[in-house]
């Protein structure tokens, strides 16, 4: 039987965003009263455009804060924070397109599709 880090770590991702595992790993949670805070910190992986390339990791962009479904009657909200590389050849800095987030909003995909069906549109 597997360890109870495995099992924390199948139920979260029941409850999250299952795409964002692809890139990223939880480096916090926090549970307050009427929140939940996510931390998430892309993995050290290179974007599959640049395999060829001699990357250097150059940090993390800004964290952008994404709002996912509710959990227990707590408002979920995503800290995401992207990788930058540098191409050692072009010294360009690049990053992976990650487009789990509702165009113009700060929702999840399936957050955001679900309040259209229910509010007819996004709350502003």
């Amino acid at each position: 039987m597997s360890g109870t880090k495995d099992h924390y770590q199948e139920l979260v991702k029941l409850l999250l965003p299952t795409e964002i595992f692809d890139y990223f790993e939880i480096t916090d949670l926090v549970v307050q009263d009427r929140a939940v805070t996510v931390f998430f910190d892309e993995r050290d992986v290179k974007p599959a455009a640049y395999m060829d390339e001699k990357l250097t990791s150059k940090g993390f962009h800004p964290e952008s804060i994404i709002q996912d479904f509710p959990i227990r009657d707590k408002a979920v909200f995503l800290h995401v924070r992207r990788r930058r590389w540098l191409v050692e050849s072009t010294k360009e800095v690049v990053s992976r397109d990650w487009d789990s987030v509702a165009e113009g909003s700060r929702y999840t995909k399936s957050f955001a599709d679900f309040l259209k069906g229910i509010l007819g549109q996004l709350p502003h």
